[in-house]
């Protein structure tokens, strides 16, 4: 996949992001009668201008050269010297609640948005993996736990479980502190039974790496012959000529006849060329493959876009359609925002007290790289995506760092209990602290990506 195709759905996805949060800003403000002069989108050298008349006033609209953010600026004494007949529109002026209203509305939009996001997609429908697990890691917590190959999971505590992705998350969620949790599954003979998971003193996220695999779950997936069921477009797999039905023969020589097999060697050969021989047509048929190099489970590991045949009596037993009615999919939408904002502070809350790994923290490489997985994948899954960044954008704006949306509601907390607004001096300190802050997370991601993409 080129570094073009994702950079461009990375950037789509930031400017979407960035005009819903600073329309928020916009709206609002302009509703409550403060003067808006600009509405930007991107920092830096603007690359496009434009002007409306709006209400008798002028505001200028900017696409501007730098994408990563965006501002609206509101008339105000504090940036510019004000006629007295404008003070009544300007900021600072307003009571406030105004000013609550306003600088709130940017991450509270970003939050509506991530509802709207998610009711398409279960509106859309989409097609998941059943929660079904494999025979657990010898040892581990699901093994001592008593989980067995074949077991279906049904819920977690009170919540249903819908897909194996579902029954990640709800482990994550609900074992982020420890102790244990109540799992319902269906059995390799159709009982209904109760494991206890016995988390204990773990801590899920101290480090970077596959949850489930670190506890022991395995997802089943049947033993099939190695036959190629797809490849992705321009992925390494088309580019070398293997196609749909191909079955595989050997690798370098090499007899290899299940699926496992080939993930296993093509993981651990990016980079490095893999002598293919397939059948097709009854002919046996040489292709050359170079892995590309891909993250799964915090770690770099070749492959070579190329997906698994399933027969169809098979998927149904896999795999599992989710649709909601138009009505159905508005709380199914507003829970789902709920629970991955919640999800989303817990994480940060366990980062700042040094219950979860820094390593957690993604960059934007790694979101870029799956701005264009996703892309990829289909258009509902790009916007699954978008709701989770945008879930992401809203709840870490609404931090109380000091020049984000969330430091200028406490400076407002402060306000309000001492009856006046902070100094400037406090607030100028405050935005050194807030930068600063800001700086060690961006140099903390770069990291991280650095890390997850150099060989």
């Amino acid at each position: 996949m080129s570094v073009i195709h994702n950079l461009f759905f990375f950037l789509l996805a930031i400017a979407i992001l960035v005009a819903i949060h600073e329309f928020g800003h916009y709206w609002v403000a302009r509703k409550l009668g403060v003067r808006v002069l600009r509405f930007s989108i991107g920092f830096g050298k603007p690359l496009y201008t434009w002007t409306r008349n709006i209400d008798g006033n002028d505001i200028e609209y900017v696409i501007a050269a730098i994408p990563l953010g965006g501002f609206v600026k509101m008339l105000d004494e504090r940036e510019a010297e004000v006629v007295e007949e404008d003070r009544p529109y300007a900021f600072n002026t307003q009571p406030l609640l105004t000013r609550v209203a306003i600088v709130a509305a940017g991450p509270v939009f970003n939050l509506v948005l991530a509802v709207i996001l998610y009711w398409v997609v279960f509106l859309s429908g989409i097609t998941v993996e059943r929660a079904l697990m494999g025979a657990p890691a010898e040892a581990s917590i699901a093994e001592q736990s008593g989980f067995e190959n074949n077991d279906e999971v049904l819920k977690v505590g009170d919540e249903i479980v819908e897909s194996w992705q579902n029954f990640h998350l709800l482990v994550l969620d609900q074992g982020l502190d420890g102790g244990t949790l109540e799992v319902e599954v269906r059995n390799a003979d159709g009982l209904i039974q109760n494991r206890q998971l016995d988390l204990g003193a773990t801590r899920l996220l101290e480090r970077e790496s596959d949850v489930m695999a670190d506890l022991g779950f395995r997802h089943w997936w049947p033993d099939l012959p190695a036959v190629i069921g797809g490849v992705i477009k321009d992925g390494p797999a088309e580019q070398a000529g293997l196609q749909k039905g191909d079955q595989l023969l050997s690798l370098n020589g090499d007899v290899i006849s299940r699926w496992d097999e080939l993930v296993e060697r093509v993981e651990h050969s990016q980079g490095k060329p893999i002598n293919f021989v397939v059948l097709r047509d009854q002919q046996e048929v040489s292709i050359v493959i170079i892995p590309g190099s891909r993250e799964k489970q915090g770690e770099s590991k070749g492959f070579i876009g190329a997906y698994q045949e399933i027969p169809q009596e098979l998927k149904d037993t896999l795999f599992v359609d989710i649709e909601y009615g138009v009505f159905e999919a508005i709380p199914a939408a507003i829970v789902k925002t709920w629970d991955m904002s919640k999800l989303t502070l817990r994480v940060i809350w366990k980062m700042i007290v040094g219950e979860a790994s820094l390593s957690n923290i993604s960059g934007p490489v790694t979101i870029a790289k799956y701005a264009g997985v996703t892309a990829d994948i289909g258009l509902t899954t790009f916007i699954g995506f978008l709701a989770i960044i945008s879930v992401s954008l809203g709840v870490l704006n609404l931090l109380p760092i000091p020049v984000l949306d969330g430091g200028h509601l406490f400076y407002y907390l402060i306000e309000a209990i001492k009856g006046s607004p902070v100094s400037e001096a406090f607030e100028l300190r405050g935005q050194q602290v807030g930068i600063a802050i800001l700086g060690a997370l961006m140099f903390i991601a770069f990291y991280n990506d650095f890390q997850r993409f150099m060989p």
